[in-house]
């Protein structure tokens, strides 16, 4: 297992210039590669005994010629070229096993970054040693200085460098854990546990939006070229950066917890894309951070030995009484409370809902034919279908 620990570093002038540097031949090695590996293949379908690009040949072919068309790589280390053309490679893998789309030319300023490879490098405390840079100041110690660490990706964002660690640990082995089930309903103002919590979405960017547009407008102003622009680009940035670093901490904070304190946790299967196409709702779907919290779950889950269950896209989970199991076919989003015609129960909309998600996770009962238990009034488990909410199924009044 490979987790990443990134760290900021603080770099003097001169250091800023030499990864700035280093992020630039990598780049050019990267966007190089590329251009040879079209040309190659365009060659490979004119004449189909032509060799086959590949990145092993683009790296022994950039050895043999930089000495003497690419003087100043030398003044970097070897592994930023030679890591970008690695990275070229696997882009190309995962385009043709249709997981990605076709590799493009990378552009200068846009996700700047470079790789040292195990062996390049050196840790010491607070302290990263690269080839041909010397020892840089790092804000903070490794968060697992027992792991192996596998590679050093070094990164401008915002303004400021970061140095990414990929520490390789044994696959982690399941604890039984002491926690209960739980179900958790994803909201755009809050998200709702079944265990009766309310999670308030930190809205990060729609509480900025006004100083956002500010900022966006002075700097429309600008004259191009100027450095009065640069400096207002840079403040759009801090903005911006501010706002992710606002929502990730708080999904991580949240996921965290949940992963710590429960052993199975449910959550709904949302069609996040979907979602964000509605133009009323988009920005706060973004905001709330739907996807990001649904990875961070599948990711942590397997490393503290919690089970995270995805519900079905189409298990009417705010429809369903928790209580009795009966379903409604209308339930518009603005009715928050609603009464169940058939057993009298009161709900809240979405603790309704978490608690669906943890009776389905509890009783992991779904069939192939997609039918699931609930329980009635005595206590007894009725098997009801997914699809009742066609017409004819009984109906809620809200209120």
């Amino acid at each position: 297992m490979i987790r990443v620990h990134r760290v900021a570093l603080d770099v003097t002038n001169i250091q800023a210039a030499d990864l700035a540097r280093a992020c630039g031949t990598a780049r050019f090695a990267y966007n190089w590669a590329l251009a040879r590996w079209n040309e190659m293949y365009q060659i490979l379908l004119a004449d189909p005994s032509a060799p086959k690009p590949s990145q092993q040949s683009l790296r022994r072919e950039l050895n043999s010629i930089k000495h003497e068309q690419f003087p100043w790589m030398l003044r970097v280390t070897k592994c930023a070229p030679q890591e970008a053309i690695i990275d070229l490679g696997r882009a190309f893998g995962n385009y043709f096993a249709g997981r990605a789309k076709r590799p493009h030319f990378h552009k200068k300023g846009a996700a700047d970054s470079f790789r040292v490879s195990a062996g390049f490098f050196k840790v010491d405390g607070r302290r990263l040693r690269l080839p041909l840079l010397g020892w840089v100041r790092m804000r903070e110690t490794l968060r697992w200085p027992e792991a192996k660490l596998v590679s050093v990706t070094v990164s401008s964002h915002r303004g400021r460098w970061f140095a990414g660690f990929a520490c390789e640990f044994p696959d982690p082995t399941p604890e039984p854990h002491t926690g209960d089930v739980v179900g958790v309903d994803v909201g755009l103002r809050e998200y709702v546990t079944s265990d009766g919590e309310h999670i308030g979405v930190p809205r990060a960017y729609r509480n900025t939006e006004r100083q956002l547009r500010r900022a966006q407008q002075s700097l429309a102003r600008k004259m191009k070229g100027s450095k009065n622009r640069d400096k207002a680009k840079a403040k759009v940035v801090r903005i911006h950066g501010r706002v992710a670093d606002v929502r990730t901490d708080w999904l991580h904070k949240t996921t965290s917890r949940l992963v710590a304190e429960h052993s199975v946790i449910c959550v709904e299967d949302l069609n996040v894309r979907g979602m964000a196409g509605n133009k009323h709702i988009a920005k706060s779907v973004m905001d709330a951070g739907f996807f990001e919290f649904r990875r961070q779950l599948e990711y942590k889950c397997p490393a503290s030995g919690a089970n995270l269950v995805v519900a079905d896209r189409w298990f009417p989970s705010s429809k369903m009484c928790s209580t009795c199991g009966a379903k409604t076919k209308h339930l518009p989003l603005h009715v928050r409370y609603w009464t169940c015609e058939s057993c009298g129960a009161s709900h809240h909309r979405d603790e309704n809902a978490a608690i669906n998600l943890r009776n389905y996770a509890a009783s992991s009962a779904v069939s192939a034919c997609g039918e699931f238990k609930t329980a009635d009034d005595h206590g007894r488990t009725a098997t009801s279908s997914s699809h009742l909410c066609e017409a004819g199924t009984r109906h809620q009044t809200g209120r």
